[in-house]
């Protein structure tokens, strides 16, 4: 039996790791760029801990949260910045070897995504980007050097959505619950249809928000397939093909949404996640996916299990 990991956890890197002179510290909070990062504990790897004690799971894959992108950085300063995020995070995670740092990759600015990237991966292959926000569409050709790395190592990219630049989600927090789920599926319409992913066979995306948006689309997306419409790659895609290379966590906050995730995607594609310690995560991922299918538990723990060894 395998044991349990959450793919989507979230800390703070240690402060004195980041050396970028837009970051300060007021009351042990980091401060970047004037906004203070509040969720207090983001700052605490012993109450990630006990988290996972409390939910039953026996390790997780720890990532910075989204105020840590940073993604109108200019490439030097970039550089610098994503690479003391890391050290800073790799420093936390090591107060347990229950916590599994994953490196940010900086999608904005691909040379220093794929430098980032072969500095890392000797140590894990497993990453971590932004979907959407200042990304480079990921089927733009600069990125292709990247893509050609990670699918020979068998890499796996955790999507995690950053901000989106659509500003009518301003007002009532829609930057999130709506930005968030639609950024996701944004990404992924490039990878599938950009050939991103028949192109590079052996990579691995893993989603979170349940893959957001995009299982609510995937049968338009056949429609548009199906119907030759214009803008669509010829060849066409083999949608149900890319599909199969796409993880999804089991944030859905609905047993039916989470079903419907489960039905497109596959069952052996649903991996357990928390977004740990967010208010918009989960406190029981586990009791999560029994709320949808109690079969699907411990398949959702062998699935990451395997993903893991990345």
């Amino acid at each position: 039996m395998s044991v349990a990991i959450d793919v989507h956890t979230h800390l703070a890197p240690v402060a004195a790791a980041l050396t970028d002179p837009g970051v300060t510290v007021d009351a042990e909070r980091i401060v970047i760029d004037g906004q203070t990062v509040g969720v207090a504990d983001l700052y605490r790897p012993a109450a990630l801990v006990d988290y996972l004690d409390h939910a039953g799971f026996a390790s997780a894959w720890v990532s910075a949260p989204p105020p840590f992108y940073r993604q109108d950085l200019a490439a030097d300063r970039c550089a610098q910045w994503v690479q003391d995020v890391h050290a800073g995070l790799v420093e936390a995670c090591a107060q347990s070897g229950r916590l599994r740092p994953i490196a940010y990759l900086p999608l904005e600015h691909p040379e220093v995504a794929i430098e980032r990237y072969q500095a890392v991966r000797h140590q894990n292959t497993v990453v971590t980007a932004a979907a959407g926000g200042g990304s480079v569409r990921l089927d733009d050709a600069a990125l292709a050097p990247l893509w050609q790395a990670m699918n020979a190592d068998q890499g796996v990219l955790l999507l995690h959505p950053g901000s989106t630049p659509d500003h009518r989600l301003a007002a009532h927090y829609q930057e999130n619950l709506t930005g968030n789920p639609t950024e996701t599926a944004i990404a992924l319409s490039q990878l599938i249809f950009g050939n991103v992913l028949s192109a590079h066979q052996q990579l691995r995306i893993v989603t979170v928000h349940c893959a957001g948006t995009m299982p609510m689309l995937a049968g338009r997306w056949q429609r548009g397939i199906d119907t030759k419409r214009p803008g669509l790659p010829e060849p066409a895609v083999d949608l149900p093909a890319a599909l199969r290379q796409i993880w999804f966590d089991s944030i859905a906050h609905d047993p039916a949404a989470m079903a419907l995730a489960v039905q497109v995607l596959g069952a052996d594609r649903l991996v357990p996640g928390s977004d740990w310690p967010f208010p918009m995560g989960s406190g029981d991922p586990l009791a999560d996916i029994a709320a949808c299918d109690a079969t699907l538990v411990q398949q959702a723990i062998d699935t990451v299990a395997q993903l893991a060894t990345a």
